[in-house]
């Protein structure tokens, strides 16, 4: 599920949120999550709220991920759901190059392997309902491939909520 087209003015104020240093969009945008129809529904029915890691270089060159500023700034707006958040569930392996830079055909092939399930995790995700959070879905890649990580770890289900996607066109 995903709250708007990555268009004007969205794309803009995600490139300041996530290119720019500027992680109190967070908030305002998490809210635009909340309200797009059945993203309250998705928060209330999972046990488990997880982020699409960056790579350790871009963790380190932003000082944040992105996904988890959002994760953080949806339980500080929707204080009662039951589902616990878990930043470090979904580890990311291996160098594969950004994501946002490619055509299509390689960013479908890029990630294959690129995640694994935290072990200290994995007891805990056994049999979850996993809600992956992530900023922006370009071809869906990203979330599958996060998604079958936590799906060979056991996790019952995984459902997405994403800020942004791109058109099909």
């Amino acid at each position: 599920m995903a709250a708007v087209d990555y268009a004007y003015p969205w794309d803009g104020l995600i490139a300041r949120f996530k290119f720019r240093g500027e992680p109190g969009w967070a908030g305002p945008l998490a809210a635009l999550m909340l309200r797009q129809p059945g993203g309250r529904e998705l928060l209330d029915t999972c046990d488990v709220m997880v982020p699409v890691p960056v790579t350790a270089s871009r963790l380190a060159e932003r000082g944040y991920n992105q996904s988890w500023e959002l994760i953080k700034a949806l339980r500080r707006q929707a204080v009662d759901i039951r589902a616990f958040a878990l930043a470090d569930a979904l580890v990311r392996i291996g160098n594969a190059p950004d994501q946002h830079p490619l055509p299509r055909e390689q960013r479908l092939r890029n990630l294959q392997g690129s995640f694994v399930t935290h072990p200290q995790h994995v007891a805990r995700l056994r049999k979850t309902h996993v809600l992956l959070v992530d900023d922006v879905s370009t071809t869906g890649t990203t979330l599958n491939a996060a998604a079958q990580a936590l799906l060979q770890a056991g996790a019952g289900r995984v459902s997405a909520l994403v800020l942004a996607r791109t058109s099909a066109h």
